[in-house]
């Protein structure tokens, strides 16, 4: 009977039932799109961080840079004058250690012995100025501090006394790393794309990997050769950073890197990988207390200084998105119960009669609910199909979200691995253009059929409040 009942009443009074449904549709359909809307900002978030971090590192561990040298401290060139007039090209590298006082390698045995740390690897962030060309009558010398880091082909001031001069400057970055740990570091954020990755025994090889973007402007590929303070390096693969700029120019096996800088059991960073991700502050916590001296920087610090659009977009979502689904929800909930509480009072003629037939207010009381609880149904599914559709045209759109990125401080609280945004990254600001997905998980579209359920019954409440007052009296006075 119930059911019977259910159907037929259903049939009869679709307009006022699709009134309600809709309502809650509109409600949970705003309530899908913003959730997943912020999953994809979540996401965008994620591959901004990792373009930052490398794929697997939970925090780095460095050294404040140590103060601004004086002019007269930076390093210099010089060249010999050529007093025969032969052009004869000459050139000169300097290998500097970059953005960070150096720290042990026993810095990092230590970090890897800290609870709650699965795992931590060295690095050495270098900067390479190559001056290259002819002099003639004097002595040249350059101010190597004219170029700024990550920056190439930028042509420094330089200085020839007594005679004049034709050169260029490459200025670029090179990163050591440690090949025994490939799965840990700035590498694990670009993709080889050519070639192949080093191979875990090529500790002290001479060999290299070079970012695609550096390779095209050098015309790189495998099997090339690049000479770094006179020794040369085979190219073995080409590096596609997954998001933004990539870490380094070049990656070198570590041991290289520290001779090439004279920088013997020497890095700049400390990658870690905690046990859990729930323990990170923990273990934040743990190194700054026995490794004196050092800065740790974890995923939660480098969103901190990720701005621009990227960042007010999901200050929006998470904040007046979320709040406004919550008000828009409410609303409907309450339109829904007070469409019928109306419905009933309408009906005040058939429940009255229904009673005075022998219906109980319980009965009648059960009925109206199972009505709202069908509409909520109804809703639900037509805001699961609206919240869908949303989803799926943000997703379609993709609009462009914009990540700013601010150079690392020179305390290098806020910076990245070896810098904010990798070793070669670190003075300058950048953004990143990231594209905006709305990814549904089964979990929200569970949270949708629980809401139409619940706005169901919110409903019948208001519904089965008003029906379970009615008297059989009633009946006769609407009759009268």
């Amino acid at each position: 009977m119930f059911f019977t009942y259910l159907r037929r009443e259903l049939r009869r009074r679709r307009k006022a039932a699709l009134v309600v449904a809709s309502g809650l549709a509109l409600g949970i359909a705003l309530v899908i799109v913003v959730d997943s809307v912020s999953a994809g900002m979540g996401k965008a978030q994620d591959k901004v961080l990792q373009s930052l971090y490398g794929l697997g590192t939970d925090m780095t561990v460095t050294k404040a840079a140590s103060p601004t040298a004086s002019a007269s401290q930076r390093p210099r060139f010089q060249f010999d004058a050529r007093d025969d007039g032969s052009d004869e090209e000459q050139s000169s590298d300097r290998v500097m250690v970059r953005g960070f006082q150096t720290l042990s390698t026993a810095t990092v045995t230590r970090v890897g012995q800290q609870s709650g740390v699965a795992d931590a690897v060295g690095g050495l962030s270098l900067q390479v100025v190559k001056v290259s060309g002819q002099f003639t009558r004097g002595r040249f010398q350059q101010d190597s501090s004219g170029g700024g880091p990550g920056t190439r082909g930028q042509q420094p001031g330089g200085e020839v006394q007594g005679g004049g001069a034709e050169f260029d400057v490459n200025n670029y970055a090179v990163y050591g790393t440690d090949v025994t740990e490939p799965a840990l570091g700035p590498l694990t954020s670009s993709k080889i794309t050519s070639g192949r990755a080093f191979r875990t025994s090529e500790t002290d090889a001479k060999v290299a990997v070079a970012d695609s973007a550096y390779a095209k402007e050098k015309s790189l590929k495998t099997g090339s050769t690049v000479t770094i303070k006179g020794v040369e390096f085979s190219v073995i693969g080409i590096a596609t950073a997954d998001s933004g700029d990539a870490a380094a120019d070049l990656y070198i096996p570590l041991t290289q890197a520290q001779t090439l800088a004279d920088a013997k059991d020497k890095v700049t960073t400390v990658y870690v990988k905690a046990t859990d991700s729930q323990k990170i502050d923990s273990v934040k916590a743990a190194i700054q207390k026995n490794v004196s001296g050092t800065t740790v920087t974890t995923s939660a610090d480098l969103a901190d200084t990720v701005s621009g659009s990227l960042s007010t977009a999901s200050s929006l979502a998470a904040g007046v998105g979320r709040w406004l689904s919550v008000v828009v929800l409410a609303a409907a909930f309450l339109v829904a119960g007070l469409l019928t509480s109306s419905a009933v009072s309408r009906r005040v003629r058939e429940f009255g009669t229904l009673k005075a037939l022998g219906w109980r207010s319980g009965r009648v009381t059960r009925q109206v609910v199972g009505e709202a609880v069908v509409n909520g149904l109804l809703g639900g599914a037509l805001g699961i199909a609206l919240g869908l559709a949303g989803a799926y045209a943000v997703t379609a759109v993709s609009p462009t979200l914009q990540a700013q990125l601010g150079g690392g401080a020179a305390g290098g609280g806020m910076s990245g691995p070896g810098g904010l945004g990798g070793p070669a990254r670190q003075a300058a600001a950048r953004t990143l253009d990231v594209a905006l997905t709305a990814p549904v998980s089964l979990t929200t579209v569970a949270l949708a059929v629980g809401l139409a359920v619940a706005g169901g019954l919110v409903a019948g409440a208001f519904g089965g409040w008003r029906a379970s007052r009615l008297r059989p009296a009633d009946a006769l006075r609407r009759v009268e």
